[in-house]
């Protein structure tokens, strides 16, 4: 006998009693209980339990997950027949599994009061995303794609590009000149001597007429700098910060200015997440676009020359002195050497007290979102 020709477990308990020409009451009497009950579960008016499912298994001699599976089978038929299907939960799934909603509402990028409301957050995400309603929302498989990036980008990742843009379209700046952006590398590099120097760096990139914004990263976002243009005039380079040590802001500030210099992000977003370890290296892992973006920022905090001889000649041990002696004779902070040796050597436990912190000083003059404060943008 094969229980699955059966729809329910009452179908399948009559079918067992007729092979032993039993009756219901005789069932009853062996399995010790009401037989008003029994004729409920017969009937499909009371669920099999796994209890009773291990009676029925034992009295019969079958697997007691035949009347289980029966069970959950029939369950399923009744309630699909009363269940409507909402082409929403899926949509939900994706925005509310994808996106920080909580963090972008504490953030103040969400027009919302409460995440538990959910039409309120379904119309603040379309307006966040510029778009006439969520289920046109990018990071849905079935919605268009709008933003084009040189590395998939994460959903966390892509609403803190667009938070990133909203800044950044109501930002003015001067024309932008590729030539004045030149000229203005000497004058950037003059400023890493002493971390408070980066207070400077967002007038000089907005009188380049580059948009340069700081926004915190989302806690799942693991995205150091951005790439972009508004138009064919319009660069944008956007930094999270995410790492506060002065070695990391320089490297990542010169890495995207790189690609401005060169035209890049105005076919594809330069996308830098994690821009560390490999990441910020050479090696043939690394696309062209960004290893000469890598190789530009490094030669910007301490010449290559300068540090593979300054390695050759300490190795394996490198002195406060020696570390102090070479910052003061390049003009630079010592936490620039900090970082490339702790890169160089993948000590990244070393040399730490080097590593001042520097969001303090760059956010002083620059359009900030984040640390408690919300870009009056969007508004």
């Amino acid at each position: 006998m094969n229980y699955e020709d059966y729809k329910t477990p009452g179908q399948y308990i009559e079918a067992l009693l007729e092979a032993r020409g039993w009756t219901q009451r005789v069932l009853a009497i062996i399995l010790g209980i009401d037989e008003t009950g029994l004729n409920k579960i017969v009937s499909a008016k009371r669920q099999v339990d796994a209890g009773t499912a291990l009676l029925l298994g034992e009295v019969f001699s079958v697997p007691a997950e035949h009347f289980l599976e029966l069970q959950k089978q029939y369950d399923l038929a009744k309630a699909r027949i009363v269940t409507r299907p909402d082409p929403g939960r899926a949509t939900r799934a994706h925005i509310f599994g994808g996106l920080p909603v909580a963090e972008m509402i504490k953030r103040g990028w969400l027009d919302a009061d409460n995440i538990r409301n959910v039409p309120q957050v379904e119309s603040a995400l379309a307006k966040f995303f510029g778009v006439g309603s969520v289920n046109e929302i990018e990071i849905l498989p079935h919605a268009a794609k709008k933003t084009e990036t040189s590395t998939p980008a994460t959903p966390a990742q892509l609403a803190w590009l667009y938070r990133v843009k909203e800044i950044a379209s109501e930002m003015i700046v001067a024309k932008y000149s590729p030539h004045a952006v030149l000229n203005a590398l000497p004058l950037l590099h003059n400023l890493i001597s002493a971390p408070e120097e980066a207070r400077k760096v967002p007038r000089i990139l907005a009188e380049c007429g580059i948009r340069y914004v700081i926004v915190e990263t989302l806690s799942s976002a693991k995205i150091d700098g951005v790439c972009f243009w508004l138009n064919d005039m319009s660069p944008v380079i956007g930094m999270s910060l995410r790492y506060d040590r002065i070695d990391n802001f320089w490297f990542v500030l010169r890495h995207e200015i790189e690609h401005v210099a060169r035209l890049h992000g105005k076919h594809a977003i330069m996308l830098d997440a994690e821009l560390e370890g490999e990441r910020a290296g050479t090696g043939d892992t690394v696309s062209e676009e960004e290893r000469v973006a890598n190789e530009a920022a490094t030669e910007f905090c301490i010449p290559r020359k300068k540090m593979d001889s300054f390695i050759a000649r300490k190795s394996p041990f490198f002195y406060e002195r020696d570390i102090i002696g070479l910052a003061n004779v390049l003009q630079i902070h010592p936490g620039l050497i900090a970082g490339q040796l702790q890169h160089r050597t993948g000590r990244y436990d070393r040399f730490r007290n080097h590593l001042v912190k520097i969001r303090h000083s760059v956010t002083h003059g620059a359009m900030v979102d984040g640390w408690g404060d919300i870009a009056p943008v969007g508004l």
